[in-house]
């Protein structure tokens, strides 16, 4: 993917129930109830709490990555870098739905979020033949095992409060030829079935991911986005792990859903900051990027009644992939975290 993760859960808090010994992460690492910092009862080292619920409803995961830099900085007596990396730590970010256990996964999320009176943001990214074979290659093993493991999320996410981004790059990687044509049909078949499925949960909404400003025009895609079942979403996504700005994504947006019924989008503001990297290969330029920046903090407050909301999908310090230096993608890579967070001063 252009920069992506590879789906790994992130919450170390995990109940093993005595019958069975089923994993149930119902709330295990949550923050508990109310806003500010450390809602946790002394279990949250980092001190990390929720926003404000009116501009930002979404459930910030105090054992996250960035979260357990800030403990282990500060157990270090290095409260300088530990104030850079809350600036991560202390928004929401996307949880990217994993495949060994995507029931209880989702389970635990949307429990946690829904016990500190927010909503669960949620990723799913497990299409067959996923990224073409490059840095984020995978995904389930056929159609039939994709649609087993999205039923396992919806029955774990249930009648709790969630928003889904569904499958980054999944139709622009039809679009660019990059899928071969052999599995055209049968993408689109599973994400407009996903949709479906995620749509007959009472809580959930659902935004199909539709690439960024730098990939493809609305032209080339609105087709595609409507085979693939966007009249079903409730939206879509753009910028997802990419560094469009937000006035360029924006406007990509709103000349996309023009074409698809004024249909309203999310844009990932996560690491855009400062834009997309010029320098380099052009074809490397979205993995880890030097001197980026994050971007505006996540809120539905976005004062445009076309963007739902900014969001931070990509979780920000997790690589894009082993590329300049770089741990494998969605590896947790501090320094690049902190790059980031200093971008912002």
């Amino acid at each position: 993917m252009y920069g992506s993760h590879n789906g790994r859960f992130g919450m170390r808090g995990v109940c093993v129930a005595a019958a069975g010994a089923v994993l149930l992460l119902a709330g295990c690492g949550s923050s508990g109830d109310g806003d500010g910092e450390g809602g946790s009862g002394g279990k949250n080292p980092a001190a990390i709490g929720q926003q404000p619920k009116g501009a930002d409803p979404y459930w910030v995961n105090p054992d996250g990555n960035a979260a357990r830099q800030v403990g282990r900085y500060t157990e270090d007596g290095n409260e300088k870098d530990a104030a850079l990396i809350r600036r991560i730590a202390r928004q929401p970010v996307g949880e990217w739905i994993g495949t060994d256990n995507p029931e209880a996964e989702a389970k635990g999320f949307t429990e946690a979020a829904e016990k500190a009176d927010r909503e669960a943001l949620l990723v799913l990214y497990n299409i067959p033949h996923r990224d073409c074979g490059q840095f984020s290659k995978g995904g389930a093993a056929d159609g039939d095992a994709y649609r087993a493991w999205l039923d396992s999320v919806a029955k774990g996410i249930g009648d709790r409060g969630a928003t889904v981004v569904l499958e980054p790059d999944a139709v622009l990687h039809l679009v660019d030829g990059c899928t071969p044509q052999e599995f055209h049909e049968e993408r689109y078949d599973l994400l407009k079935g996903a949709v479906e499925r995620l749509k007959q949960l009472p809580g959930t909404k659902v935004y199909l991911d539709a690439g960024n400003a730098g990939w493809h025009t609305p032209d080339a895609l609105f087709q595609p986005l409507q085979q693939a079942g966007l009249g079903a979403a409730d939206g879509f996504a753009v910028n997802v792990s990419n560094f469009q700005t937000t006035a360029v994504s924006k406007d990509f947006g709103k000349r996309l859903s023009a074409k698809v019924g004024n249909k309203p989008f999310v844009i990932d503001t996560s690491r855009n900051g400062n834009g997309p990297y010029t320098g380099g290969a052009p074809e490397e330029t979205w993995c880890n990027p030097p001197g980026r920046a994050l971007g505006e903090t996540p809120t539905t407050s976005t004062g445009d009644e076309l963007v739902d909301a900014y969001l931070w999908i990509k979780r920000p310090g997790e690589s894009d992939g082993d590329c300049r230096g770089g741990p494998k993608a969605g590896a947790w890579w501090p320094e690049y975290a902190l790059g980031l967070a200093r971008g912002t001063e």
